[in-house]
């Protein structure tokens, strides 16, 4: 099943979840250099938790790393990152994190966007099956049910890759079920609906800390250096707009940087901007099991070597992870030839991005108290 790129219609901002007042952004959002802008941010999911949200917009937020860039920023969630791409080229927001493979399955569409920064850089997404499953891979998966998020999300097209690298042909001889993440996804596993599960690293953190136990699959080396999550905007106001994303890129890496000097505290901070995170518990009952998840998502989207003080050059792509992610992505059938990068990925703001006193950061962090 291939995606869909289509622009959206006017009624795609009635079909996004607002998780802030309001939805998209005005005039304001192009301001002018250094001005007081507005822009909206859409998540690359239907479900809030201890992943990007916590770490780069709450975060930023709270701390007011957003206020210090004189920005106003609000959320919306889209149901997967190809939602979330339509959101932003259509206007109904302005920056999303989203999946790598599916910013380069819109621009050969010639959907209208940009990716100018990249967040996670190791590859997430892995197989897991139950703890007595005989299942290893290969030609074992001939015939059977892998559960993905959905069939809009970046599991997706993992899988259909997965099962290409092992020989098998994933529009004949598996079949996709969309699963969710969480309780929703280890009900479908631990009562047979599927076999396997094809998620990524911290929602897997989800369902251990909630007791199911997984046994996880290698990924062949086809996946080696892939790039997944990156920042994209829409193209068409992207010049009037530029002054706007290098600051929000500017407090979305000091954020990160935060994150991954004090998780636990980050996760706090999660709380206040999110407690629907806490679904009628306790922080105290969560935080633990919270901050593990997401100390998972941020090894994916931090250096996979040394420590915060030594991380640095956020949101860079190589363009050897760009043609290993181009070359994955065509595997994976969400494009038929090569992507001009040109026309998609501009790192122009990224110096600036990079442009913060991380010894500050740092030391906030380590001293944060909630």
């Amino acid at each position: 099943m291939k995606r869909k790129w289509a622009l959206l219609p006017a009624a795609l901002a009635a079909a996004l979840v607002l998780s802030a007042c309001g939805g998209g952004s005005d005039d304001d959002g192009a301001g002018g250099e250094g001005k007081e802008a507005k822009l909206t941010m859409a998540i690359a999911s239907a479900v809030i938790g201890p992943k990007e949200e916590v770490a780069v917009y709450a975060v930023a937020k709270e701390l007011g790393y957003f206020a210090e860039e004189k920005l106003t920023v609000e959320t919306i969630n889209a149901d997967g990152s190809v939602a979330a791409l339509q959101a932003v080229a259509s206007g109904s927001g302005d920056i999303t994190p989203a999946d790598a493979g599916s910013a380069l399955g819109a621009a050969e569409k010639n959907v209208p966007i940009k990716a100018i920064g990249g967040l996670v850089q190791n590859w997430p997404w892995v197989m897991a099956v139950k703890p007595d499953s005989p299942l290893t891979g290969g030609a074992d998966l001939r015939g059977k049910k892998i559960g993905v998020i959905s069939l809009a999300s970046g599991s997706a097209p993992y899988a259909r890759a997965y099962v290409k690298a092992a020989g098998l042909d994933p529009t004949k001889d598996v079949e996709l079920l969309p699963v969710g993440v969480g309780a929703q996804a280890a009900a479908a596993l631990n009562d047979g609906k599927v076999d396997m599960l094809a998620l990524y690293t911290q929602a897997y953190a989800v369902i251990e800390n909630a007791g199911t136990e997984l046994k996880y699959l290698t990924n062949p080396d086809v996946f080696s250096g892939i790039r997944s999550l990156t920042f994209s905007v829409g193209a068409r106001d992207f010049d009037a707009k530029k002054d706007s994303y290098e600051r929000f890129l500017r407090a979305a890496y000091k954020a990160m940087l935060f994150s991954a000097k004090n998780p636990e505290a980050a996760m706090k901070i999660g709380y206040k901007v999110f407690p629907q995170i806490l679904a009628g518990k306790s922080a105290d009952e969560r935080l633990k099991a919270d901050t593990e998840s997401l100390t998972a998502w941020l090894k994916t989207a931090t250096p996979a070597g040394g420590d915060p003080e030594q991380f640095g050059d956020w949101g860079a792509i190589s363009d050897e992870e760009w043609a290993k992610t181009q070359a994955y992505t065509k595997e994976a059938g969400q494009i038929t030839g090569e992507v001009d990068l040109k026309k998609l990925w501009d790192p122009s703001l990224l110096s600036g991005a990079n442009n913060f006193d991380k010894a500050a950061v740092l030391s906030k962090a380590a001293n944060y108290t909630a």
